[in-house]
């Protein structure tokens, strides 16, 4: 009987320690995804950034570029949302993205304001997202 209970107190220590292992491999897979979403996160606003730049240095081909930005803007969407602790820089973004897709006429006003505001975000400085809240409530939603 001694002996069964010896057996049965090392197996448990062993799975215990094997429990360890576990979790702290999950807790490191898991720090490496959102690393990862948040460089593919920062990568889509560089992208969309990068489009507006283009688009000021030739000024033709609104469109394509205005669709290009649309479509960065919804690819950093996708990533924000699978960040922990990103709900407030999660909304500023789909905000943005569905006045891009909502009221074109009056974003195209405000390319300017809202490329600083992106090269801030992906400079990680905060300001980048007061200043897409302000272009974002500057839009009459009433409007078109």
């Amino acid at each position: 009987m001694k002996r069964k209970m010896i057996s049965a107190i090392i197996w448990a220590i062993i799975l215990l320690i094997a429990l360890l292992v576990f979790i702290g491999l999950y807790v490191d897979k898991s720090a490496e995804a959102q690393k990862t979403y948040k460089e593919k996160y920062k990568q889509s606003l560089a992208d969309a950034s990068e489009e507006l730049d283009t688009y000021f240095s030739r000024k033709i081909d609104y469109d394509l570029h205005y669709n290009m930005v649309i479509s960065d803007l919804g690819s950093a969407r996708s990533f924000v949302f699978l960040i922990d602790d990103y709900s407030e820089r999660q909304k500023a973004i789909n905000e943005l993205h569905y006045c891009f897709v909502k009221y074109p006429k009056q974003m195209k006003t405000r390319l300017e304001a809202v490329n600083q505001g992106l090269k801030d975000i992906v400079d990680n400085l905060d300001k980048g997202y007061d200043e897409i809240r302000e272009v974002v409530d500057s839009i009459e939603k009433k409007g078109e």
